[in-house]
């Protein structure tokens, strides 16, 4: 079964310091389809985004500019972004789990 493990695993609040992946996402990995979990990887990646983070630049993903319900941080400690400019777009993961917990 392909993974983004790369066995480096902290829970960093709700995010895998390792892999970047959500609890959640952990524990499901098992129950999705290779296609899912290809498209899931391709998201951790940078091959699939949304937008460029605007605190590194680097590609991120925002679940619900995609037209989802809900977005894959909704699932994590609710982190203090206080210090983002109010119209900032959503943070990539690793900048995301950078900031403290609110």
């Amino acid at each position: 079964m392909k993974t983004p493990c790369i066995a480096a695993c902290k829970n960093n609040d709700g995010i895998c310091s390792g892999c970047h992946r959500t609890m959640d996402e952990i524990v499901n990995w098992r129950h999705i389809t290779d296609d899912e979990r290809e498209e899931a990887i391709n998201k951790l990646n940078g091959t699939l985004s949304s937008h460029t983070c605007p605190s590194c630049q680097e590609p991120a993903q925002c679940d619900i500019s995609q037209g989802k319900e809900t977005c894959w941080c909704f699932s994590i400690e609710k982190r203090d972004t206080s210090a983002l400019p109010n119209n900032s777009t959503c943070l990539c993961r690793k900048c995301l789990s950078k900031l403290p917990t609110a």
